[in-house]
């Protein structure tokens, strides 16, 4: 969780030297290099076999995941603040719960109801202290990271039943290596406009930092996690993600947080909790191999 919400403030520093599609392209470089690393690890040199009719949605998700939620979540976190990018994203229980009614997969009680109206006033509260004070840039880039979010969970419910089948490590490397080329074909413009030369040995570490510690290795720690503990002890730690988020922005940056915003953000996570428990079993907030921030 510390990992992961130091990675805003990383992003944010890489950002600003590579731009956001340029970080695309070098991520989208190195992750497919993680992914075949880890099925060679896992399965040696006869990768799995997955029926052509999985296959099909596997790509399906690599697309929703990768080049739509990744890419929205890149640009999202540069135009927003690091704090503001980890509180929007944390939104996603809310937009899993929806599709899940919208599908009829799962009834919604009243508790979860109110989590999901809280929820809503929280962001508003949140947005609210951008919007009074002029931030349109800011303020659009978290409507940006909002939407994105719920690609997301639609990544998630989509994933739940190839996860069943083929496990998560091949879900989420083979989704990732079909989307990869996409990536790397709508990212190339912007990574010929960047001046490499120019990154400092520090931005580069964060570069490589971004997608192999935070994005890969964080994300199979916290499957191991989750096999080890349970979802329903680790599951309220990503709660713990915006703070972590916003104490590393005020030292690293000069993020600086108003009244109306910590009440937005401790409102805005005070319904997620109440949606996403209430009623109904523990689960994580990202209940999938995630493509992920």
């Amino acid at each position: 969780v510390v990992v992961w919400g130091a990675n805003f403030s990383v992003q944010k520093a890489v950002f600003a030297a590579a731009t956001p599609g340029g970080f695309l392209f070098v991520r989208y470089l190195i992750m497919p290099a993680c992914a075949l690393a880890l099925l060679l690890w896992r399965f040696g040199p006869r990768l799995p076999r997955v029926p052509r009719e999985d296959l099909l949605r596997l790509v399906q998700l690599g697309f929703w995941g990768h080049v739509v939620h990744v890419g929205m979540v890149t640009f999202g976190i540069h135009w927003s603040t690091a704090f503001s990018s980890s509180l929007i994203l944390a939104c996603g229980p809310i937009y899993t719960l929806l599709i899940l009614r919208w599908f009829g997969i799962e009834r919604l009680g009243f508790a979860q109801v109110g989590g999901v109206a809280i929820a809503l006033a929280g962001v508003l509260v949140f947005l609210s202290d951008k919007l009074l004070s002029g931030s349109w840039a800011a303020s659009g880039g978290d409507l940006f990271l909002l939407l994105a979010a719920s690609f997301f969970s639609y990544y998630t419910v989509a994933a739940k039943p190839l996860i069943e089948r083929h496990g998560g490590i091949v879900v989420m490397t083979y989704a990732l290596l079909a989307a990869t080329p996409v990536v790397l074909v709508v990212s190339l413009p912007f990574a010929l406009r960047v001046d490499w030369s120019a990154m400092t040995p520090l931005l580069w570490t964060g570069l490589a930092w971004s997608p192999v510690v935070s994005a890969f290795a964080g994300w199979l720690v916290w499957g191991w996690v989750n096999a080890v503990r349970g979802v329903g002890r680790t599951a309220p730690l990503m709660y713990l993600m915006p703070p972590v988020a916003g104490v590393v922005a005020w030292f690293v940056s000069d993020e600086r947080f108003t009244t109306i915003k910590l009440v937005g953000a401790a409102v805005t996570l005070a319904g997620v909790a109440l949606a996403q428990f209430a009623g109904r079993p523990p689960a994580p907030v990202r209940e999938s191999a995630p493509p992920t921030d």
